[in-house]
């Protein structure tokens, strides 16, 4: 998720501005469906798979990390539903720069909090392995 969201947050969300406005309300349904289909089912796994640690941290990992793991989740889902679900309802309508941008600077929540995930899961790595 680390690099998907670098991906969407450099190159994915700013080319949004790029499309023109008589193709931007197809261009976006088709967006959120494609998109839909690849972040769900990683969404959902992630989710799984940070609640197993929790539940059931390696011998010697502890549940702090894996539980810092779930809050940095709380807040990525939260952003989604809160910020980014609601800018891209907005896009379904029609081509607005200034949403567009709404949606890039919000963005950047999911961007820093996935980022966060990636440390944590490093650092649980070598914790775990020592």
């Amino acid at each position: 998720m680390v690099g998907l969201i670098w991906f969407v947050q450099v190159v994915h969300y700013p080319l949004f501005a790029s499309v023109g406005v008589p193709q931007f309300v197809a261009y976006e349904a088709s967006h959120r469906w494609r998109t839909s289909l690849v972040v769900g089912p990683l969404m959902g796994l992630e989710t799984l798979t940070a609640l197993i640690l929790v539940a059931s941290s390696p011998t010697g990992l502890g549940r702090t990390l894996p539980v810092v793991g779930v809050a940095l989740l709380a807040v990525i889902h939260a952003s989604t539903v809160l910020l980014q679900i609601p800018r891209h309802t907005e896009l379904s309508e029609a081509h607005d720069h200034a949403a567009i941008q709404r949606l890039v600077r919000s963005n950047w929540v999911r961007t820093v909090g996935w980022s966060a995930r990636g440390v944590l899961a490093v650092a649980m790595l070598v914790v775990a392995a020592a």
